[in-house]
């Protein structure tokens, strides 16, 4: 069980990190938790590594180039919206009617969009937090020696990477680390689409192991 515990918190962490990355501009503050934690602060080399970061305050970078390249990823040149990649018309479905918000609201989930500065609740940075939000729950089932608790949401987990999450995000992120003009937006980028790639197995894996015997 304690390994179990280190390992959603780990996931928890890193959920929180990108789906924070892709909601909304970053902070003086973000990016000062970013560089103090240093396993994450490793997952970004390219920004480690930058050399702008020696010639420029972070209040210059932030306003010089991660907002720009934060706006040209997510506000101008992409669409960082579900509906966009699944639907046939590639338009974006805010309503009732998309299958991500049902989910979200069968779930308590509630999404405050203009706080979030987004247009539906199928956008990356929303639906990153929402297996954020999972892990947690997983945590306190955990710390409730709720052991079908746990593997209940390990199989929503699942379902959610496998219908949606991995249905578009790859597309998306491939874009966007192409078209990414910082390292941090190429590294972010990057981190986000091995990440879920690695924690479907994971939750696979953890599935057959530690829920095998949960009816």
């Amino acid at each position: 069980m304690e390994q179990l515990k280190q390992e959603l918190e780990n996931r928890i962490a890193l959920y929180a990190l990108i789906s924070r990355l892709m909601i909304t501009e970053v902070t003086e503050s973000f990016l000062e938790t970013l560089e103090k934690d240093e396993h994450i602060y490793n997952m970004f080399p390219h920004y480690k590594t930058w050399s702008k970061r020696k010639d420029l305050s972070t209040k210059e970078l932030i306003e010089q180039y991660y907002n720009v390249d934060f706006a040209n990823l997510f506000l101008m040149h992409l669409v960082p919206y579900e509906s966009f990649y699944v639907r046939d018309d590639q338009m974006i479905d805010s309503g009732k009617g998309n299958p991500v918000i049902e989910l979200y609201d069968a779930l308590d989930f509630r999404v405050e969009l203009e706080k979030a500065r987004v247009v539906s609740g199928d956008h990356i940075g929303v639906e990153l937090e929402f297996m954020y939000m999972l892990c947690n729950a997983q945590l306190k089932a955990l710390e409730a020696n709720d052991k079908a608790g746990i593997c209940e949401l390990f199989q929503i987990q699942k379902g959610f990477l496998r219908d949606h999450l991995l249905e578009w995000a790859p597309m998306f992120l491939i874009n966007a680390k192409r078209e990414s003009r910082t390292p941090l937006y190429h590294d972010g980028a990057e981190l986000t689409l091995e990440f879920l790639l690695s924690d479907y197995e994971y939750v696979n894996d953890r599935l057959e192991d530690f829920c095998a015997d949960v009816a």
